[in-house]
């Protein structure tokens, strides 16, 4: 044999190897999945007895589907409503966590074939069973839900049709919560999530009528699609076999509607997204740019909330400030260790906190409305920060200054009305901006209160369109065009009070 074949033999065994070493490789990946375990159940929660441990529904379909693709499924948290930017971005395979079919979905993923049908109802105190029955009935009522879903998108048409009240949260057990303390009138999500709350939380009742029809489905890239048919293939062999009938049977949640909705999988009947919405009033179902026409009354609603809130909010805060600032500078000795013990406490906890702690964990109590609770969480927390600025300003005033007031028979209110505070205001004036725009930032996080300010409807309007770049784009320019005017003023306030050089 010649050196020539022995040569071109070994190099055709070297590609062979290198070719199965190739095919091999997907096998020994693991298969990351994404899903959202904050409020996650039945989909995907930690397991009570054993925090480390997620269980769920969603969880054994993953656990499925790996051992199916001969991989070992790992799993990647992602917030619900960012979990199919997640997976196109490669953060995860796979998107699991009762994402719903829409067609925004569609059109920006790949999308699995529907593995569970749900339906959207209505949930409404026991006491107010019969005459809350359909969304007609709310008519000028607030009923609540979590945002960027087909139930919003259902609220949304029914506040044009009906004059419903939507409320946005961002999961799906503080909705109930409001429902029971009388924040809200119904609540309106998905059957699986009703009911499933309903078994912990007493007092409210899920009226049998559905809304809508739904289903739950998996997400993957658009450059996954092959992945994504072999587990539309493994979905039907769990259909045929009764693999998934058993993982729903265990968390409860099989029902008549699930073998009509296999039965039509595997006879290969097209399954539309959704059924019950009117699509036309989707952005879901619009271009872009018509999209993003239709919501930019809302963000500039959401704009006009985020401005006047942090005006409001940083006026009692200055005022907060300055009271606890002169405490600390004038007062007593206990003054001063009480009002030094509160703006520890504001300054070394988070604001988030403080405004759960106001809105829910007071609720029993005092009911604060959501944008009362807002206001005065977002000035809590501020005030704490002013009162050090005005403090520290106060004290850089030089001393020879104070006490040649006093030399003069100045009394302490005369210097400090005349001399100190003119100063120290001019001191304070540019890190009380810098407070100002970055208040103006901080109210995003009163969504969690269900009030929607830019952001919240930005993240809403991002999750209905399947896309951050227009949205966010649009959120930025409103954010700049509310912030860059006040901080010009501040320079402008910095240049006209400029001490005067020597």
């Amino acid at each position: 044999m010649s050196r020539g074949l022995v040569r071109t033999l070994l190099l055709a065994l070297a590609l062979l190897a290198v070719a199965r070493a190739g095919a091999a490789q997907p096998a020994s990946l693991p298969l990351v999945w994404a899903g959202d375990p904050e409020g996650g159940a039945p989909y995907v929660e930690a397991d009570p007895n054993n925090p480390d441990r997620l269980v769920g529904f969603d969880v054994e379909v993953a656990d499925l589907l790996a051992r199916g693709l001969g991989r070992r499924a790992q799993f990647t948290f992602i917030t619900f409503s960012s979990i199919a930017q997640g997976v196109a971005r490669g953060d995860a395979d796979l998107g699991l966590s009762g994402i719903e079919d829409t067609p925004a979905l569609r059109r920006a993923m790949s999308v699995t074939l529907p593995y569970y049908e749900f339906r959207e109802v209505l949930a409404v105190r026991d006491a107010d069973v019969t005459r809350y029955r359909t969304l007609a009935d709310l008519a000028g009522l607030r009923v609540g839900t979590l945002g960027g879903t087909i139930a919003y998108e259902l609220l949304l048409a029914a506040q044009t049709s009906h004059a419903v009240v939507p409320v946005s949260y961002d999961d799906d057990v503080h909705p109930y919560e409001d429902l029971l303390n009388g924040r809200v009138e119904a609540v309106l999500l998905d059957n699986v999530v009703a009911l499933r709350r309903q078994k912990t939380m007493r007092g409210y009742t899920t009226q049998p009528e559905s809304v809508a029809t739904g289903h739950y489905v998996g997400v993957l890239s658009r450059e996954n699609a092959a992945l994504r048919d072999r587990i539309d293939d493994l979905l039907k062999q769990a259909m045929r076999d009764g693999s998934l009938e058993r993982i729903l049977t265990t968390w409860q949640v099989w029902n008549a509607d699930q073998p009509r909705l296999h039965a039509r999988v595997l006879a290969g009947e097209p399954i539309e997204p959704v059924t019950g919405l009117d699509t036309s009033r989707a952005v879901s179902s619009v271009s872009t740019l018509e999209a993003a026409r239709r919501y930019l009354p809302s963000l500039l609603r959401a704009a006009l909330i985020t401005i006047v809130l942090s005006c409001v909010s940083m006026a009692l805060a200055v005022c907060l400030g300055v009271a606890i600032a002169s405490g600390r500078v004038y007062g007593p000795a206990f003054v001063r260790v009480t009002l030094t013990a509160y703006v520890e406490l504001t300054r070394g906890t988070p604001v988030l906190l403080q405004l759960f702690v106001l809105y829910y964990g007071i609720a029993t109590a005092i009911r604060l409305p959501a944008f009362v609770a807002a206001f005065l969480g977002l000035a809590l927390n501020y005030a704490a920060y002013e009162s050090e600025i005005y403090r520290a300003s106060l004290e850089a005033i030089g001393r020879g200054q104070l006490e040649a007031a006093r030399t003069l028979g100045f009394s302490e209110w005369q210097i400090l009305r005349l001399i100190r505070a003119p100063q120290a205001f001019r001191l304070a004036l540019a890190p009380m901006t810098n407070d100002f725009v970055a208040l103006l930032k901080d109210s995003s996080l009163v969504s969690v209160l269900t009030v929607v300010e830019l952001t919240k409807q930005t993240q809403i309007f991002a999750a209905n369109l399947g896309s951050w770049a227009l949205p966010g784009a649009l959120c930025a320019a409103l954010y700049l065009a509310m912030s860059l005017p006040l901080s010009a003023l501040a320079r402008r306030l910095e240049q006209r009070w400029k001490q005067p050089t020597a």
